[in-house]
């Protein structure tokens, strides 16, 4: 059979994730929402809906070596850093944090924030947030597990004294 170079073949390999739909992982007051993962985009893009409850920290400050991150803040007041700057994201912000520009992001309010976080290329990052969700649930948190899972999935602390969260028995699990 001769190929056509002239003539494209079109197919419907769309994907639709409504509100409210996608895999979810919680942690504490925080959750990790999976809208496109890296299985649907052949890694090419990952879409995670974060959800941070008030004075929560999504992650201190790192960076990636293989793929840029995009946060878009939708609902509250976002506390980001890209390199050195600090500011306070409201909802419609986009920030792109691309390979090696150190980032990281809190919620410093007394009010919910939701932020849409995109990894191109995605790396299977829904591994790095099942992974994340079991690591922080222990107690104590081991650190080195946590490291371990940072570098395994292309994240690296700017400061590893500052990026390890410390949990004791008794507490209740890192929000």
């Amino acid at each position: 059979m001769k190929m056509d170079y002239f003539k494209d073949v079109l197919e419907n390999k769309g994907t639709l994730v409504r509100p409210n739909e996608g895999e979810q992982y919680l942690v504490g007051e925080n959750s990790f929402t999976f809208k496109l993962t890296s299985e649907v985009t052949n890694d090419q893009l990952g879409v995670y809906e974060i959800v941070l409850a008030p004075r929560a920290i999504g992650a201190n400050l790192h960076y990636h070596r293989f793929m840029d991150e995009t946060f878009i803040v939708q609902k509250g007041i976002l506390t980001m850093q890209l390199g050195d700057d600090i500011f306070q994201a409201e909802p419609g912000t986009v920030a792109y944090a691309p390979r090696f520009t150190p980032h990281g992001f809190r919620n410093d309010t007394d009010q919910e924030v939701k932020v849409m976080l995109i990894f191109n290329p995605s790396s299977n990052r829904e591994g790095f947030f099942r992974g994340l969700q079991e690591t922080l649930m222990e107690v104590p948190i081991d650190p080195q597990k946590y490291l371990k899972l940072y570098h395994k999935y292309d994240s690296f602390p700017v400061d590893i004294s500052n990026m390890i969260p410390v949990r004791k028995e008794g507490e209740e699990p890192i929000t």
